[in-house]
């Protein structure tokens, strides 16, 4: 299992931040390895939206299908895709001074013969999820 965690404190109000945060389309602002990302419902953001992104990874266009599969406004959200592996991002949104803390929890988690990759796979996750912080620091800080 690959994971990668991070905080960012923002100067949106936590009700903001949890909003841009949920509606996962947005990944391709602040995710330099997301080259697109779609709402694929047309209905307001809430628990079983699903949004259809694309990653570049390892030179190569990768299409997940993220959904929320909890949604707990304006606190936590949490998107799982299930292509080969689980990929689930744990979003949680608290108060802090006049702005919001923004926690990411990103998990993937391979099958019996992908974990003998967990070790290659941490490295490239902690290069990717150093990327998207930076991207969202930016983001969540206009």
């Amino acid at each position: 299992m690959a994971r990668y965690v991070a905080e960012i404190r923002s100067k949106l109000a936590p009700a903001e931040a949890f909003a841009y945060m949920a509606d996962f389309s947005n990944a391709r602002f602040w995710d330099p390895s997301v080259t697109s990302s779609r709402h694929e419902n047309d209905h307001p953001i809430a628990l079983g939206s699903s949004f259809a992104v694309v990653s570049r990874f390892a030179r190569r266009d990768v299409k997940l299908t993220y959904a929320i599969v909890e949604y707990e406004p304006p606190t936590r959200v949490v998107l799982e895709a299930r292509p080969s592996y689980v990929s689930r991002d744990t979003i949680t949104v608290t108060a802090d001074g006049e702005g919001s803390l923004v926690r990411y929890d990103a998990v993937l988690a391979f099958g019996a013969v992908g974990r003998l990759f967990d070790p290659i796979m941490q490295r490239i996750f902690d290069r990717v999820g150093a990327k998207a912080k930076a991207g969202l620091e930016t983001a969540l800080n206009p």
